[in-house]
């Protein structure tokens, strides 16, 4: 063997080693932030562009490192402490705190399920095909997917299904978009308009969910994953907050495109109003197929995720078996929460009269349920990490201020909406 090979064994061993990491560490971070796309959000995307055109883009640029920031924290606590949110919750401020904290973790993900939900209604209705169907259907097939006990198979099938997500950049290429107004409008901010507020504040709740921080905090566990894994965590949360963002300014460019561009007034409250509004500028296969398999997309992996979260930090703030990986037998009640999740989400659709204003509600209480979330985030992070693993210096005040703003427009956006 040559001296040669004998100096490049080590840096081959590096790369490989490196190459394995970051393959094994890819998924959670992908998979929470494909389901921040969801349902609610594409409809506050849609608004944005319609009303305000282009002027919506720079902000969903800017929540780009905000988004990543912020579950940056969320899996340093996963990958050293080895315990979820709930359980860290409860061992740091008691029960009474982490039964609150889950608690309303777990009313926020009924209430997200009744979004996704009704996108898949509404998806199924432009193809006639009645929404009760439709929703019977998802919840039977995520109840399925969650018993199969394996946390690995779950994610592939969830990523699989958010990558649908692509056809909303077919949406936006299709709108023909003008360049030279797009350039323009980016560097206009109308933040003396209340209306522009609003949805500004819209689009900034709708960036962090309650449920993203347990469900990526939880993931990061059952995947097996430990400090080792950091880097590439973080490549996978930052290529995910890049995604879902471009997603986000792809609906937008859309929506800013064809409706804005001719009735920037026309609601757009529900899927069928924008698939309907959208037919006439991109045809029966953009506005509603593509669209619509976007929509699907959307909706069923953010579906997957909220309710994992949800029956996740139930079983970490109580100490019962909360694994993907455990048997139903070995995780009895995890499975039964999060079945019941599913159930009780799609009987709220089938049986609302008023889908809309129960959409509305359900931003509304993301809203105001923020600054509890991220407030013991940030002060886990502070308390729970040992002091290697903490922020410090000005990284540290940036995540602060950043997460404050990110807080103050949720409650701006709640309260208004009151």
């Amino acid at each position: 063997m040559t001296e040669g090979s004998l100096a490049g064994e080590p840096s081959i061993y590096s790369w490989k080693r490196r190459l394995l990491l970051l393959l094994t560490s890819f998924g959670p971070g992908i998979m929470v932030m494909l389901a921040d796309t969801d349902a609610g959000s594409i409809i506050t995307a849609s608004q944005s562009g319609a009303q305000w055109g282009y002027r919506m883009i720079l902000p969903q640029l800017i929540l780009m490192p905000i988004l990543y920031l912020v579950q940056e924290v969320t899996i340093r606590l996963g990958l050293v402490t080895g315990k979820g949110h709930g359980e860290l919750i409860r061992e740091r401020f008691g029960m009474k705190w982490a039964m609150l904290s889950v608690s309303t973790l777990f009313l926020a993900s009924v209430g997200a399920l009744v979004t996704e939900f009704s996108g898949i209604a509404g998806v199924s209705e432009l193809f006639g095909i009645p929404g009760w169907i439709s929703v019977v259907f998802a919840t039977i097939l995520l109840i399925l997917i969650g018993l199969s006990g394996n946390y690995r198979r779950v994610e592939r099938i969830g990523i699989a299904f958010g990558l649908f997500q692509v056809f909303f950049f077919a949406a936006g290429f299709m709108a023909h978009p003008s360049l030279p107004q797009m350039a323009h409008d980016l560097t206009q901010l109308p933040l003396q308009s209340r209306g522009y507020l609003f949805l500004l504040a819209a689009n900034v709740g709708a960036v962090i969910m309650p449920w993203m921080v347990f469900y990526q905090q939880g993931a990061v566990i059952d995947k097996g994953l430990d400090t080792r894994h950091l880097k590439a965590a973080r490549q996978d949360t930052l290529f995910g907050s890049v995604f879902t963002q471009l997603v986000m300014v792809a609906v937008v460019i859309a929506t800013a495109a064809t409706i804005g561009r001719t009735n920037p007034n026309q609601p757009l409250n529900d899927i069928q109003q924008i698939a309907t509004a959208l037919t006439p500028f991109l045809g029966q296969i953009g506005g509603k197929l593509i669209f619509g398999l976007g929509m699907i997309g959307a909706s069923f992996i953010a579906a997957l995720v909220v309710s994992i979260a949800g029956a996740w930090g139930i079983g970490e703030a109580f100490g019962f078996n909360h694994s993907l990986n455990q048997k139903v037998s070995e995780a009895k009640w995890f499975y039964l929460i999060y079945t019941l999740a599913h159930i009780g989400g799609a009987i709220l659709v089938i049986a609302s009269v008023n889908l809309i204003q129960l959409n509305v509600d359900v931003q509304v209480m993301n809203a105001m349920l923020l600054p509890i979330v991220l407030g013991f985030l940030l002060v886990l992070e502070a308390k729970a990490l040992p002091e290697k693993w903490r922020m410090r210096g000005l990284y540290k005040y940036v995540v602060w201020v950043l997460s404050g703003i990110v807080m103050s427009f949720g409650l701006y956006m709640a309260f208004t909406s009151l």
